[in-house]
């Protein structure tokens, strides 16, 4: 796969899977879901790195070939670790490591900011179930010695506010400029 051709791959991907409802029963499909939560990246004025994460952070959602009802089920599909094994031949760290880093920053912000869990869907309490509880502090050091623990803080925090089935965002076509930006060159 060309780099020209990845960007392809994902709108084809986003094209086929992204009408389908976002994880655990969160009232978006997986397409809303990333467009707002890179529209939220975009208003609160990140880096096009970061958006392009913002777009990508739950592709391995898209993508794995596990049964659709895995999440229902209670099986962590690994989805963070996908979309970075994916993508990593392609796009700068600046883009896969805050989409790879966005579950445990889930970790983090419920140990450093306990009024963060509260702020927490249902779904998303669900799945920190199945991630692992907060860290431990021990855990939270070694976060935020990785070189882009602050960002997938930030992809965390947009990620939470992704989730409104009545919010207007522009198209996926509208984010090929950033996801290009975050190609490897």
């Amino acid at each position: 796969m060309s780099k020209t051709n990845i960007i392809d791959e994902i709108f084809e991907a986003f094209h086929n899977y992204g009408d389908q409802l976002y994880e655990g029963g969160e009232q978006v499909t997986q397409q809303q879901h990333a467009l707002q939560t890179a529209h939220t990246a975009e208003k609160d004025g990140a880096s096009d790195t970061l958006i392009a994460s913002a777009i990508l952070h739950d592709y391995g959602h898209l993508v794995h070939d596990l049964p659709q009802e895995v999440v229902a089920q209670g099986i962590d599909d690994k989805h963070e670790e996908l979309v970075a094994a994916l993508l990593e031949p392609y796009f700068v760290s600046a883009v896969t490591e805050p989409a790879r880093l966005h579950v445990p920053a889930k970790r983090y912000l419920c140990a450093v900011e306990p009024s963060y869990f509260n702020k927490l869907s249902p779904v998303s309490v669900r799945s920190l179930e199945r991630q692992g509880r907060p860290l431990t502090e021990a855990e939270v050091k070694a976060f935020e010695a990785l070189p882009h623990y602050a960002d997938a803080v930030r992809l965390r925090r947009y990620d939470e506010m992704g989730k409104d089935p009545d919010a207007v965002t522009p198209d996926l076509a509208y984010y090929r400029p950033h996801l290009e930006a975050g190609l490897k060159k």
